[in-house]
């Protein structure tokens, strides 16, 4: 009985690799269950093997355990499937009619002996960028392993705008320094205290902080390069849109609200979080106080023939910032003839990427590495 009990709740939490969290504490399992898939494939193993004795149940349990590894399987499987494809994709989506403009890694998208692999920390010093009155802004600043100038990746944490902070997610700044890239993880101006467009300003003082000190720090101010995440990614975005600086050559967008108008309109499952509340403390009211705000910080509404190229990360079962963010944005950047990658995750979540080697991770490595290549011939 104990181990049919045990199959059971495995199984619903395989349901979580193919079907949405319902609330948030299963929203996070959900990364769990697809970006570690191997350790709950392996315990159901373990319990569906313990049914060759005959024992209560047998039968019963045997099933369910059988359907539980087939579903923690499916992330491996569908990003092996995408990973055949994936280059050739990029190839075609970034390359317009010269094939040659596109330099992907030579390695594979996607390895099963990276799923059990762990990240390797990397060193960075931490630099204050910008002092306001009221507060210092300070950055994490990962030196690439290449000698010479080198292009730098300007990183923007999530966290609702209100929380979260530069050493979020820090293997794949320590990767792409491996890869020939300074990358600059930086902390901002945080909601409620600070509002719109406070952030897209802390990342213009970034630059400035970055070209005053070029030669110190070896950087190449001609190939600067966005990277975001949720909130950062609507930041990133908004500040590659709108600057109008030609040294942005890129910015890449994990799962991130880009059409601010429709995220008010269809807010979040509530159990998961309130994304009105969160957009009203950034942005300072609801969209009926102050529409004109949110038109302002949706960073579609700025994509013009002049916008830097995109790349967009995205899991069709994102419970945070809605994928449909991702299609608007997709959608746009066809309009405008704009050099972009849509890399669409169909099992993943929000935050998948807290696992670089999971099915996800191995996936969006590959695409940003290719993305960041092409750009910077």
């Amino acid at each position: 009985m104990i181990r049919l009990i045990l199959l059971v709740i495995l199984l619903l939490l395989s349901l979580l690799a193919v079907c949405k969290a319902p609330a948030y504490y299963l929203w996070l399992m959900a990364i769990m269950v697809t970006e570690y898939p191997l350790i709950f494939v392996g315990i159901s193993v373990l319990l569906t093997s313990w049914g060759i004795w005959n024992i209560p149940y047998r039968l019963a349990g045997n099933v369910i355990g059988i359907i539980a590894i087939v579903l923690f399987l499916s992330p491996i499987v569908r990003a092996y499937w995408i990973s055949k494809s994936l280059k050739q994709d990029m190839v075609q989506s970034l390359s317009g009619a010269d094939t040659a403009r596109v330099s992907y890694p030579y390695r594979q998208p996607f390895s099963l002996n990276k799923l059990i692999a762990s990240a390797q920390p990397s060193q960075f010093k931490t630099h204050t960028y910008v002092n306001y009155p009221d507060i210092a802004l300070k950055l994490d600043f990962y030196q690439s392993r290449v000698l010479g100038k080198r292009p730098v990746v300007i990183v923007v944490h999530g966290g609702s705008w209100s929380s979260g902070d530069s050493q979020q997610l820090p293997e794949l700044n320590g990767f792409l320094a491996g890869r020939g890239y300074h990358v600059a993880s930086i902390n901002y101006r945080l909601a409620p205290q600070y509002k719109t467009p406070a952030p897209v300003e802390d990342i213009e003082n970034c630059i400035k902080y970055l070209r005053k000190h070029a030669d110190k720090l070896y950087i190449d101010t001609n190939k600067i390069i966005l990277l975001g995440r949720s909130a950062g990614a609507q930041i990133a975005l908004l500040a590659a849109y709108t600057l109008h600086d030609k040294a942005i050559i890129g910015v890449i967008d994990f799962y991130g609200p880009a059409d601010m108008v429709w995220g008010y309109s269809i807010p979040s499952n509530p159990l998961i979080m309130d994304s009105r509340k969160v957009m009203v403390n950034y942005i300072g009211g609801k969209y009926e106080q102050v529409p004109a705000k949110y038109v302002a910080c949706s960073p579609l509404e700025f994509v013009d023939k002049q916008s830097p190229p995109t790349l967009i990360i995205h899991g069709y079962n994102d419970v945070l910032v809605a994928y449909e963010h991702s299609r608007r944005l997709n959608e746009k950047l066809q309009q405008n003839g704009i050099q972009h990658y849509w890399l669409k995750l169909p099992w993943a979540t929000h935050g998948f990427d807290y696992n670089i080697n999971g099915p996800g991770g191995q996936l969006s490595t590959y695409a940003v590495e290719t993305f960041l290549n092409t750009i910077t011939q």
